[in-house]
């Protein structure tokens, strides 16, 4: 359904609200009075008997679409609060899974121990080499693990977890402050990404550099945070003023 832009109102009103129904109605040259469609702009029959009786107030900008530039912010917010909340669900499983390691750590090393015991007493054919020693490598991985070091990996998990959860949930309903909560977590964790690039390139870890730097870029410079990119642009309100 369209939703009109503009209010028809009594002739009493005309002479107070001329200048806020200028831009929103138009009478045609046969009487015709027309109001603007929010979201197809066509001009729609807006007769005197289909308005409200009493004072008009202001109009909710709840009930007004958004267009071009507010509603692409609008869609990049939520597809970063999208892209955050797959990092939370990931960073959750993943202190799950480190908690779970930890509580049953003696039991598993104990079967790692036998595991690489029973595979060094036995004889590997040639094409089994090179397979049994990425295997044994990570067997021993285990065997060196500590439930302190398990403990401080799935506490910063959780961390991660909630900060992440929070900056998605804030994104998502457009909240100033998630903002810049995202731009200082983004910052403060590229010298790490910078780093790890540094020890071994991946496509995984250049392609979140690249995103993370996208994201940093755009809620800096489009959301005039931290004063750049100049003043913030005011958001716009549409209703009348009794």
């Amino acid at each position: 359904m369209c939703g009109v832009r503009g209010h028809v109102v009594p002739a009493g009103w005309a002479q107070q609200l001329r200048g806020a129904l200028a831009p929103l109605v138009i009478i045609t040259g046969d009487g015709r009075r027309l109001g603007q469609c929010l979201r197809c702009d066509a001009w729609l029959d807006t007769p005197i008997e289909s308005t409200p009786a009493g004072e008009p107030g202001l109009l909710s900008p709840d009930l007004v679409p958004r267009r071009g530039q507010a509603l692409r912010d609008a869609i990049i917010l939520r597809a970063i609060a999208v892209e955050r909340a797959v990092h939370s669900v990931a960073f959750g499983l993943l202190a799950i899974g480190l908690l779970v390691l930890r509580v049953d750590l003696t039991g598993l090393q104990s079967q790692a121990k036998t595991i690489v015991n029973d595979t060094n007493g036995g004889l590997a054919g040639p094409g089994q080499t090179a397979s049994q020693t990425t295997i044994l490598h990570q067997i021993e991985r285990l065997l060196n693990l500590r439930r302190g070091t398990l403990g401080v990996l799935a506490l910063t998990a959780i961390v991660y977890c909630v900060l992440e959860g929070t900056e998605a949930v804030g994104l998502w309903y457009e909240r100033r402050w998630a903002e810049y909560l995202t731009v200082i977590a983004t910052a403060g964790f590229l010298p790490f990404e910078v780093y790890e690039l540094t020890k071994r390139v991946t496509i995984v870890r250049i392609t979140a550099l690249v995103v993370n730097v996208a994201v940093l870029v755009y809620l800096v410079w489009s959301k005039h945070l931290f004063g750049i990119g100049g003043l913030r642009r005011e958001e716009e309100s549409v209703g009348l003023v009794g």
